[in-house]
């Protein structure tokens, strides 16, 4: 059952209540608080420009346990070349632009519309999110972005403007040693590729109460 959030006040259903696909709720806006809430109880925004705000609860989350990243030879070589540098929330702002710019298979247009980009922007600026730069000879190249939820780090999106650079940003993260998880969301071949796994609502419930 697909819930309408009232206007005028800032509350979720269960997150258990979600349908088979994830989708909870429908309404409501993108302000600090209300986004707060839905992260601190595995909720997530999702929604086209035009759309009314969907919000997500898959009952499966793919996620990447930093200890177990998945490190390949080549990237272990790119690595120790040395060409990329990383910095951490030196450019929220831009990473969150060239995320809503890259074109995904199967989807017009971006889910990281205006309105995400200034209410992530807000976050950042609070201290509620990150995000994690990748450079070439001082030109950005790649990098991601997530909401911060104590030892969780709630990915959103990442880009690559060079191979392999949003890889780089995600080993920088896990190698920070910050977050006992990484939340990747919603499960992809790239992912899965570099150790991610599934693992049930309820468990990743447990990482969000510590």
């Amino acid at each position: 059952m697909v819930f309408r959030l009232p206007e005028d006040e800032i509350v979720f259903p269960n997150p258990q209540l979600a349908d088979p696909d994830g989708l909870l709720a429908v309404g409501g806006g993108l302000e600090m608080e209300r986004l707060l809430l839905a992260y601190e109880n595995g909720i997530f925004p999702w929604f086209s420009e035009g759309d009314s705000v969907c919000w997500y609860a898959p009952h499966e989350r793919c996620v990447i346990f930093p200890e177990k990243i998945r490190i390949s030879k080549s990237m272990r070589k790119l690595l120790s070349d040395d060409l990329l540098d990383v910095t951490f929330n030196k450019a929220f702002a831009r990473v969150i632009v060239n995320c809503a710019k890259v074109e995904r298979k199967d989807q017009p247009g971006t889910w990281i519309t205006d309105q995400m980009q200034d209410a992530y922007i807000h976050l950042f600026e609070k201290g509620y999110a990150g995000s994690v730069e990748v450079w070439q000879e001082g030109d950005l190249v790649g990098g991601l972005y997530g909401v911060l939820m104590g030892d969780v780090f709630c990915g959103e999106s990442m880009f690559s403007l060079v191979s392999n650079a949003s890889k780089v940003a995600l080993i920088a993260l896990c190698k920070t040693e910050k977050y006992k998880l990484i939340d990747c969301q919603l499960p992809n071949d790239h992912l899965m590729s570099m150790g991610a796994e599934m693992i049930s609502m309820a468990e990743y419930q447990d990482f969000l109460d510590v």
